[in-house]
Order: C-alpha cells, then sequence, then structure tokens
C-alpha cells in the first residue's frame, strides 16, 4: 500500500533512464502517470507497462505547454506532481559557441522549467497541494570548462526551484531540485565492470524522489544532491 499522497504525475521531458524508472515507481505507488515529450513514439513500450499514457509537447514553446496542462485538466488528470526532466546541452570553447545553440540550451533546460512550472502551480494553489520536482545535474552547481551553455541552463533552473519553494511552500505546494552529480546508468551506458556502483542507479534515484514526495510538511527539503560513492565533490 501506498503512502504517498498525490493522485496524477507528470514527467516533462520523458524518454528511457531516469524518467522511465520514476514512471514506473509512482505507477507502482498507485499514481496515474502522463510522460510528455516532443515525440512519443518511443515511450510507447514504456505507457503499456505502466498503464499511462504519452502527450506530444515542446516545453520550451508556451502555448504548446498551455495546451498540455489543459488537455490533462480537461481529461479530469491535472497533475498534483510534476518533474521537469528536459534540458539540452552544447558544448565547446566559448569564443566558438553558437549562440542560437546557446540560446537553446537556455530556453530548454531553464525557461521551460519556469512554463511547465507556472502552469502546473495555477492548478496547485486553489487546493494548496501538489509537488513540483526539478532535475538538476552537476552543472547546477559547478560551471565546467567549454560547457558554459549547460550550465548557465541549470543553474537558472536550480535559481528557479529556490525561489519557488520560498514562494510557494508556504502554501502547501513542495518544490524541490535534484542535483545529479555523476553519470547516470543504463543499457545506453553501463559502467565499466572492474567499478561497481560507480554511476547512479536510475532505479535508485527514482526512490529519492519517492522519498520527498513521501516527506511530512513538518520536514520538507527544497533540495537534494545525489552521487556514486566513489565521485569526488
Amino acid at each position: 500500500m501506498s503512502n504517498v499522497n498525490f493522485s496524477n504525475a507528470l514527467i516533462v521531458g520523458a524518454g528511457q533512464g531516469l524518467s522511465a524508472s520514476l514512471a514506473r515507481l509512482l505507477a507502482r505507488n498507485g499514481l496515474k502517470v502522463t510522460l510528455a515529450s516532443r515525440t512519443t513514439d518511443d515511450l510507447d513500450p514504456l505507457v503499456k507497462e505502466i498503464g499511462g499514457r504519452a502527450m506530444a509537447c515542446d516545453a520550451s514553446k508556451p502555448d504548446a505547454v498551455i495546451k498540455l496542462f489543459a488537455e490533462l485538466e480537461a481529461a479530469g488528470g491535472a497533475p498534483d506532481v510534476v518533474v521537469y526532466n528536459a534540458s539540452y546541452r552544447t558544448r565547446g570553447p566559448v569564443a566558438e559557441l553558437d549562440p542560437s545553440e546557446v540560446e537553446k540550451s537556455l530556453i530548454v533546460s531553464a525557461f521551460g522549467g519556469f512554463l511547465v512550472a507556472q502552469e502546473a502551480v495555477r492548478r496547485m494553489l486553489p487546493r494548496r497541494h501538489g509537488a513540483i520536482l526539478l532535475t538538476g545535474a552537476s552543472a547546477s552547481v559547478k560551471g565546467y570548462a567549454q560547457s558554459a551553455p549547460f550550465a548557465m541552463g541549470k543553474f537558472a533552473l536550480r535559481g528557479l526551484a529556490q525561489s519557488l519553494a520560498r514562494e510557494l511552500q508556504p502554501q502547501g505546494i513542495h518544490v524541490a531540485h535534484f542535483v545529479i552529480d555523476g553519470g547516470i546508468g543504463g543499457a545506453r551506458r553501463p559502467e565499466s565492470p572492474d567499478k561497481p556502483d560507480s554511476m547512479l542507479d536510475p532505479d535508485a534515484i527514482a526512490l529519492s524522489y519517492l522519498h520527498v514526495l513521501q516527506q511530512h510538511r513538518s520536514a520538507w527539503t527544497w533540495e537534494i544532491e545525489l552521487r556514486p560513492w566513489v565521485e569526488k565533490f
């Protein structure tokens, strides 16, 4: 039996890896899960597995995000858990970066998070209930060489999370940011056999998201850092 006091989850930027682990875990805990992505064809097997649904949405487009939430609400499934996993990365020496690619990194990684959070909040505030979980990375707190666009986007997303938490947690909406400090393992990215548990297990990460959803409001956290035991920080 689940002790998660939520009914409908929306995962934006859904795909394999962490999103799939989250979808499975939330579904096992009784939530109806909607997966949103720019393209949804590769989500069909996961949708069938969890008994959920997939909806196409470009999270960087305001009209697309508004349409997504309106359709969910009309179907009686306005989400009370929203997870933002979308991001975009471009790398290179700063003197050689394509400004349009930098702009895209900022829009997808940060502005999209704002758009999704805004639509979620508009529906959560009247009920004074909900959770918004934003997925960060090492770059949320550390700007690496030749990775300025990703750091800019992830720093901005972290700032959004902190500001939202201070504004909304007193109104019953739990906002949390997750610093995923390390590589996430999986079928497409196996870890070295001689370095066990040197990459984050997406199922283990998902458990931390679930723990946040289970926290009593007298002891909410706004941020969690997760890293493999051998990761330097």
